[in-house]
């Protein structure tokens, strides 16, 4: 079973390949191991590469719920064609892969008026208060309250997510999704939470962390 998931640590994160003909079972259940034993590579703000098209989203889902679990971030902007043994043919998406930018770290609160803007994934130590903007081309992570503005996906991609501690954003974008937090909120979440996108909506649903 150790075999069924391989990893590759880039400078953005880790890829994960996986044995010809493991389900998708096989895969969770070995993923769960390597986290519960404290595998090395996972790495709590990391972010894992799974190959774009190679699980259906909803089996993608289950995925990213079990990493978000464990403060990881879990992404698909990789496309791998092939995860059979390496071939000459292999090389160019091997580059490809490296070219992906590293996660950007904030430790910091941002106040009104500031802004953080990357190309890549961004986890932000911190609070993000009303009138400052987070807009990152993959995941947001804030370990933290969010009351600003906050963009996921800005260079269109449909699957990251934005997390927080507490997301009370005064809007959220993902991709080309806009929404915006109702005008007078019940009551602060209790918990963390994860918008997405589901069903060309964005959807906010309670993680643990």
């Amino acid at each position: 079973m150790s075999d069924i998931v391989k990893i590759k640590g880039l400078k953005s994160g880790l890829q994960l390949s996986f044995a010809k003909g493991a389900s998708f079972d096989d895969v969770q259940a070995n993923i769960l191991n390597k986290l519960e034993t404290g595998n090395k590579f996972f790495i709590r703000g990391t972010t894992v590469f799974v190959p774009k098209g190679f699980f259906p989203e909803e089996e993608n889902e289950k995925l990213r719920r079990m990493f978000h679990r464990h403060g990881m971030l879990f992404s698909t902007e990789l496309k791998t064609p092939s995860l059979l043994a390496p071939s000459k043919n292999s090389a160019p998406e091997k580059k490809s892969a490296d070219k992906v930018p590293k996660m950007l770290i904030v430790n910091k609160t941002l106040r009104g008026g500031q802004e953080v803007r990357t190309d890549s994934s961004v986890m932000i130590f911190g609070n993000v208060n009303p009138g400052a903007r987070v807009i990152a081309g993959g995941n947001i992570d804030i370990r933290g309250t969010c009351r600003g503005f906050v963009y996921a996906g800005a260079s269109g991609d449909e699957t990251a997510c934005i997390v927080a501690d507490r997301l009370m954003p005064t809007q959220i974008r993902i991709a080309d999704i806009i929404a915006r937090s109702p005008d007078e909120m019940e009551k602060p979440p209790e918990q963390a939470e994860r918008a997405s996108i589901k069903d060309g909506h964005i959807v906010i649903e309670p993680i643990i962390r």
